[in-house]
């Protein structure tokens, strides 16, 4: 027989909490049973547990609660996957350029904020040198051409 969670248990091990869980349920990403006389008491099959990690994986990754859907049915899909593979490779490009985008982005804003600080000691330390070169601190500086691979 499978094992069987309580919504605790999974809220436990997955640090959520219950309301979260019944969320997922809401959106149909976990279908679990219900025991009890008036039916309200939710078991969570094993088939349930991963259907949580994955999604919990997919949110973690900045996937939508759709792509979570589409990854959920290639995991229960039972026959030739191929085109449901491709469509989620696709996903993960779509995301990894997505990200890659504001990596560039934070690296600029970084480099950005060092010249900040860079001219704002300059000042405070009295380095003329750096003072006369320096543009104020409330100038950007100049940015440096990003580089964009294809």
């Amino acid at each position: 027989m499978d094992t069987q969670y309580t919504i605790t248990e999974l809220a436990r091990e997955f640090d959520v909490t219950p309301r979260a869980i019944r969320f997922y349920e809401d959106q149909g990403l976990l279908s679990p049973s219900r025991e009890g006389a008036s039916g309200l008491r939710r078991v969570y099959s094993g088939r349930d547990r991963t259907r949580l990690k994955l999604t919990l994986r997919g949110k973690r990754l900045g996937f939508t609660l759709s792509e979570i859907r589409d990854l959920l049915d290639l995991y229960d899909s039972p026959t030739d996957t191929l085109a449901q593979l491709n469509a989620f490779l696709a996903t993960v490009k779509r995301h990894r350029d997505v990200l890659e985008r504001q990596r560039e982005d934070l690296d600029a804003t970084l480099e950005d904020l060092a010249q900040y600080e860079a001219q704002a000691r300059a000042l405070l330390d009295g380095d003329t040198r750096e003072k006369d070169d320096a543009q104020p601190v409330t100038t950007k500086p100049q940015a440096k051409p990003v580089r964009h691979t294809a």
